[in-house]
């Protein structure tokens, strides 16, 4: 029995023209790219501005949308470049952009009103709070975090009236996207700047003396919930992959388009293609655990054999004719000879010689026929010609070829159905560069018992989880005007709890609250609360901290993949200020390593990870809703004030030390002391690719 068809998208991976053309004569509906520069794979092939113009016109020609990604954050001195990309975006006529800095997407409202934006899932958008913010902003679309269960798909589709992106297949990100820096601190090469070099796909062990792969995931894989995936108002459905060959985006896409026309799919090649260890379908299902975990093996890559990968490859070596075309010549004399053309999207006309008096052979259809039906290298083939032909005419075979070209580029044009959009070239207007003064200081504690109250007094604020000032609220009442409440920084599943303990502190006078993704902003405005942005944000550029500041943001905590010297050069009324110590989240997981091998019982939230350098990374537990992997190293600038002069405040980042060692990197701080053991200066000074 045939299955439905569905209208749903299938949203390919291109990192190069092959992979585009293995995309498109595949079956896809529509492809993302990037071009060489400002996009979250660098290191992909990705197009020249040449190549891409030509991708664009070649998707479009053959009805696919072309989604460009500009997912990353953007530094100032880089803006010039985004106006150059932008322009040229909008003069190849792409379909939409997919954004991950607030800056970006500020810069594009202005340059390109009209432009379509989409929310890239490094914004990290999972509940309904956090769409919503990007919807106010313009966006038209949102790629939901990896994530999500089902359930909590269906939540966002129905509440919030935007089109929903989601990833059905490819690799998994240990952690959750636009919150993982491991690749940045460890090497420099930041995920945020499309740059990762893939550290958690190494040799990480939850068990001591063996070698495990406790970072590394399964790759995604929703094929068998094709019907489910239809019925919850997802418009897209992603496929991961543009590092990935050609013939793996052949073997995806052609898999998800044969379940797109109810058709059985090829799994076998398609695990046979690329898989590690198998598929998962854990984070939809909402079972996740060990099943989730594996590494590519020999036998992974044993199953790609030149068989397969050959025949992969036939399925878009040669192009096919895709589109039925009617045609109608008309010869008669004293006139120029006619042929109108009808494809899909309606009829062309073109003219041509007048013709002549027949000295030998007088013009047929049938000899008309073989000079127009030639078609080959077209989307296009002759489904059927009629004519009216005056006797005893003549017309050159030129003549009917030129006919013949004129109405194909005639054609052409209208099938692509896209035209460039407007592009205004606006300057960025940024406020001045106020003088700062680094006289403030903000803590921030895991636990109220960790606050060595003794130095309350010295402190501008204190930054608590939520959860915290929940179970501790008459204790910390009397510090309230001075404690900024942190939401749960992945509250899928429990953003209404949140933010009904939000309202319930409000109501007793915390007003403060800490933002470290979109739906934290849009609950602290929803409940009038003073907002204050996390580090978490990526803020890195004057961009960035001019959007924030109109969405009401008191404050900010700037990147800390930033350098000490890009924040000198950052614009902005609002203050911000630096991470000046921490032992600093390299990932945010809602996968915990440790629970899958051990379980919780066995953990009293004292586990580590050990690398193959035999380092230790620490397992930090949220109650066990979410949890972070620390770095090995503790973040020290501590005595490196003089180059932060120029921020407003200095931010310490205090997680499960105990209260004792608090009180000392305070003393140290206000005394610009030197680290006490092994420290990182992080990023402050060597910066990211």
């Amino acid at each position: 029995m045939m299955r439905q068809k569905h209208k749903i998208e299938i949203l390919a991976p291109a990192g190069n023209v092959e992979s585009v053309t293995a995309a498109v004569l595949n079956g896809a509906d529509a492809v993302y790219l990037g071009q060489k520069a400002l996009n979250a794979r660098q290191n992909a092939e990705n197009f020249t501005d040449e190549s891409f113009r030509e991708t664009v016109r070649f998707c479009h020609l053959h009805g696919v949308k072309v989604y460009q990604t500009l997912n990353t954050v953007v530094f100032d001195e880089e803006f010039p470049l985004l106006r150059k990309t932008v322009q040229l975006a909008c003069e190849a006529g792409v379909d939409a952009l997919i954004v991950q800095d607030f800056g970006v997407l500020r810069a594009v409202r202005r340059l390109c009103p009209q432009m379509r934006v989409h929310a890239s899932t490094q914004m990290t958008v999972h509940t309904v709070q956090g769409a919503l913010l990007l919807k106010e902003l313009g966006a038209k679309r949102v790629v939901l975090s990896r994530e999500l269960s089902k359930e909590q798909i269906r939540e966002i589709a129905e509440q919030t009236g935007l089109e929903i992106e989601v990833f059905v297949h490819g690799a998994l990100c240990m952690s959750v996207s636009g919150q993982c820096y491991m690749s940045a601190l460890i090497g420099g090469r930041s995920g945020n700047k499309g740059s990762c070099a893939g550290t958690c796909r190494l040799p990480f062990s939850s068990v001591p003396g063996q070698e495990r792969y406790d970072l590394s995931l399964k790759d995604n894989c929703l094929a068998g919930h094709f019907e489910e995936l239809c019925g919850l108002g997802i418009t897209s459905l992603k496929i991961e992959g543009r590092m990935k060959r050609p013939e793996y985006v052949a073997a995806a896409v052609s898999a998800y388009a044969a379940l797109k026309q109810g058709e059985t799919p090829d799994m076998e090649r398609l695990r046979a293609v690329f898989s590690r260890s198998g598929f998962t379908d854990g984070y939809f299902t909402g079972k996740t655990g060990a099943d989730m975990f594996g590494y590519r093996q020999k036998e992974d890559v044993l199953s790609a054999t030149n068989q397969v990968l050959s025949n992969l490859r036939e399925t878009y070596r040669k192009e096919k004719p895709l589109f039925p075309v009617r045609m109608h010549l008309s010869i008669k004399a004293g006139e120029p000879a006619r042929l109108s053309a009808e494809a899909g999207k309606g009829t062309v006309m073109a003219y041509g010689d007048v013709p002549q008096t027949a000295q030998r052979r007088p013009i047929t259809l049938e000899s008309a026929k073989e000079a127009l039906e030639k078609l080959g290298g077209t989307v296009f083939y002759l489904e059927d010609l009629t004519g009216k032909l005056e006797e005893g005419l003549m017309l050159p075979r030129s003549a009917l070829n030129e006919l013949r070209r004129e109405a194909v580029t005639k054609l052409e044009a209208q099938q692509k159905n896209s035209s460039e959009i407007t592009f205004e070239d606006r300057p960025f207007v940024f406020t001045e560069p106020r003088k700062r003064t680094l006289r403030g200081i903000r803590a921030r504690f895991e636990r109220a018992r960790q606050i060595p109250w003794e130095w309350l007094d010295r402190l501008d604020w204190v930054i608590l989880p939520i959860g915290e000032v929940w179970r501790h609220a008459k204790v910390l009442l009397p510090y309230s005007s001075k404690i900024i409440l942190e939401p749960e920084r992945f509250m899928a599943g429990t953003e209404n709890r949140v933010i009904e303990q939000c309202r319930a502190l409000r109501e007793q006078g915390f007003i403060h609250l800490s933002a470290s993704n979109p739906a934290h902003i849009q609950i602290g405005r929803l409940l009038s609360m003073q907002v204050h942005g996390s580090c978490f944000l990526n803020c890195t550029n004057s961009m960035s901290i001019a959007q924030y500041e109109e969405l009401g943001l008191e404050d900010m905590v700037l990147s800390f993949e930033l350098t000490a010297q890009k924040i000198k050069r950052l614009r902005g009324t609002i203050p911000f200020g630096f991470v000046a110590y921490g032992s600093l989240p390299l990932m945010l997981l809602k996968n915990c390593p440790v629970k899958s091998v051990k379980g919780c019982a066995a953990c009293q939230g004292k586990s580590v990870l050990t690398d193959r350098t035999g380092a230790k990374f620490r397992v930090l537990c949220h109650d066990r809703e979410y949890q972070e992997l620390l770095n090995s190293r503790v973040l020290w600038l501590c005595d490196k004030k003089a180059d932060f002069a120029h921020t407003d405040f200095a931010l310490l980042y205090f997680t499960d030390e105990a209260k004792q060692s608090c009180s000392e990197v305070l003393d140290a701080y206000f005394a610009g002391g030197p680290a006490k053991g092994e420290f990182t200066r992080g990023l402050a000074y060597r910066g990211i690719q």
